[in-house]
């Protein structure tokens, strides 16, 4: 099952036909509703999450991941049964899975223990070998977004942050599986130190599993926690999405309440403009907020966020709607996996923030770059001559580099531009300039660092921001949630099938296969890459985004 943000389209029976694509969807929040349902249904006795449901957590980040570990443990608290089966487990799978009251293993499964890294990839040597220059403009010590084009490894800064990161996150999941498994943070360290890998005698051995089973076997456990007959072949059961489907509109709010509440799903990159399938399109998100301040019955708004950033100009063109519309209605922001740099221009003048342990937000700066082929041209007996009518006609050639004179006019704007996103960090949070200066600088912050200092208010998930805006608004159990962007599904699902379709013809597979081949993953990463950078259209050539890979694994 792949998790996703928003809702899904409703098309399984035409992308059954087309693609043969099988695999069902669930947006977060359904999950979460399903889960606390199931949790006051009496119908309900357990829920078990077997190892293709964990599979499909290796496509979210931890943020995500949290929100739905933190569902399972209240149901847990109800009284009823989580069990969980799988046969390999990375990190991120044993994290969901190890809120479980029984977990099973395979003999012949494993259990990967072995911390976190991020290996982000540099660009700088193949650029020099093909004769594409590189002229960075920035503004943040640790704006690390540009460093895959000029450097072959990571800056000491950026080596800085990226550590820290790693630590806090790496803390927070030593502590919350430690909690889960009466294993203290230490003996998970030393395991992962000197282990690594666990295979299944020693993963019991260590108590991170409870039984070692075969399928057959946790089969017939379920079937008696089910009370289903002998004869059958399998244990009474329903799947979280049919669940989702047959408890529909059963919830605390009012069916048919006029008072709304809108969820607004800003994923993926911040782009000038409409915008594409899961990107934030400038343009088209400040149309979304309008309609919504213009529109009487939604009292409060929730601005859900999973981004790395992009557009300087869109993010302030979005921002400055977030603000309008703050002076209407309540707006608050829930962050998801990722919401830095643009991601957070968008967010910092809601009323509230709330982002999780996991969540990688800040990178709070900006950053230009200048390509051009000169040397590419040249080694190929091309070359360019100029007829201008003023000394910077010419400015936006790729046919040479930009003057000393030229570089001193973009860093005064990208100067100016980062000047205006810390006075709108400052006063948006409510922090002196001062402050807002040593924090930002571009560097990147984990959740629970980012409310120690400031630019997240509460650690929770979208559930609790939808709470938070609900008693902002008084509206107690008299409310229904709407959800932004309302774009039409299939166009939706087509985009998506289509640039899927366009990356395996370019022989890069997709992520969804879950890649094994360390040759092909190293591939598809540079793939990823040269993407971010088709994608950039911010028409002052000027982004706020977060450095290029903080892929966690």
């Amino acid at each position: 099952m792949k998790i996703t943000e928003s809702k899904p389209n409703n098309n399984q029976l035409l992308r059954k036909i087309i693609y043969n694509d099988n695999e069902p969807r669930m947006p977060l929040r359904s999950i979460l509703t399903s889960i606390d349902k199931a949790s006051k249904d009496n119908k309900i006795v357990a829920i078990y999450i077997n190892g293709s449901i964990a599979k499909g957590a290796n496509e979210v980040g931890f943020a995500t991941l949290k929100e739905i570990r933190q569902a399972l443990k209240k149901f847990r608290s109800s009284g009823k049964q989580v069990i969980a089966y799988g046969v390999n487990w990375g990190e991120k799978e044993y994290y969901l899975s190890s809120v479980a009251n029984k977990i099973l293993l395979n003999p012949l499964g494993k259990v990967e223990i072995n911390g976190f890294d991020s290996q982000p990839i540099f660009l700088a040597g193949a650029l020099q070998k093909y004769g594409v220059g590189v002229q960075v403009l920035r503004m943040g010590k640790f704006k690390g977004a540009v460093e895959a084009l000029i450097l072959e490894k990571l800056s000491p800064e950026n080596r800085q942050q990226t550590q820290k990161l790693l630590n806090d996150m790496w803390g927070e999941w030593l502590t919350t599986v430690g909690n889960s498994r009466k294993i203290s943070p230490q003996n998970l360290q030393l395991i992962a130190d000197n282990q690594g890998i666990l295979l299944a005698d020693k993963a019991k051995n260590y108590g991170f599993v409870d039984q070692v089973a075969y399928f057959d076997e946790v089969v017939k456990d379920l079937k008696k926690i089910t009370n289903s007959k002998k004869n059958e072949k399998t244990f009474t059961q329903i799947t979280l999405d049919k669940y989702s489907n047959l408890t529909h509109g059963i919830s605390h709010a009012t069916k048919n309440s006029k008072n709304k509440i809108a969820v607004v799903y800003a994923e993926g990159e911040i782009v000038d403009g409409e915008g594409k399938y899961k990107q934030v399109g400038g343009d088209y998100f400040a149309k979304v907020f309008r309609k919504i301040r213009q529109c009487k019955d939604i009292k409060a708004v929730v601005l859900r966020i999973n981004s790395p950033g992009g557009s300087a100009t869109a993010s302030e063109i979005i921002q400055r709607e977030v603000h309008l519309t703050r002076e209407v209605k309540p707006v608050v922001v829930s962050m998801g996996d990722v919401a830095a740099s643009g991601g957070y221009w968008i967010a910092a003048d809601a009323n509230r923030i709330f982002a999780e342990a996991f969540t990688i937000t800040g990178s709070i700066g900006v950053f230009g770059v200048s390509f051009n082929i000169k040397d590419l041209g040249n080694n190929n007996g091309i070359t360019w001559d100029s007829v201008k009518t003023g000394n910077y006609a010419d400015a936006e050639t790729v046919s040479r580099p930009k003057s000393a004179e030229e570089l001193k006019l973009y860093q005064r704007s990208i100067n100016q531009i980062y000047s205006f996103f810390l006075n709108k960090v400052a006063k948006g949070r409510n922090l002196p300039l001062e402050e807002v200066g040593k924090i930002a600088q571009g560097r990147v912050w984990s959740g629970i660092v980012a409310k120690e200092i400031g630019l997240v208010d509460e650690i929770g998930g979208l559930n609790a921001a939808i709470t938070y805006a609900v008693k902002q608004a008084k509206l107690g159990n008299n409310w229904i949630i709407q959800e932004y962007p309302q774009v039409d599904s299939l166009k939706e699902w087509l985009f998506s099938k289509a640039a899927q379709e366009t990356t395996k013809t370019l022989g890069i597979r997709d992520k969804s296969l879950q890649i094994q081949n360390p040759i092909m993953a190293e591939f598809q990463k540079l793939h990823r890459e040269v993407a971010i950078w088709q994608g950039m259209n911010d028409p002052k050539g000027v982004y706020a985004r977060l450095l290029f890979n903080i892929l966690i694994k």
